[in-house]
């Protein structure tokens, strides 16, 4: 039983920080999904004379909430 509970332990550490892990890089993922985006609107707008700055919130919220993400950062530019 003395040598059982560590293995416990270490196999729920290792859980959490693998999860930790996996969550961190999937906003890292939307993040670079939502920056691709992104740039591909500003090539797109660049023969509008429309242009997005492309920052760390602005890609975030793309790749999190996708197109209706897009659509809500256009819209705020627009009224900006």
């Amino acid at each position: 039983m003395e040598t059982l509970v560590p293995w416990i332990i270490a196999i729920m550490v290792l859980f959490l920080i693998v999860k930790f892990f996996s969550l961190s890089f999937s906003f890292v993922w939307n993040g670079i999904i939502g920056g691709i985006m992104l740039w591909v609107l500003n090539l797109v707008g660049g023969m509008f004379s429309f242009h997005i700055p492309i920052t760390i919130i602005s890609a975030l919220i793309a790749g999190f909430f996708g197109i209706p993400g897009v659509v809500v950062i256009v819209i705020y530019n627009l009224l900006k």
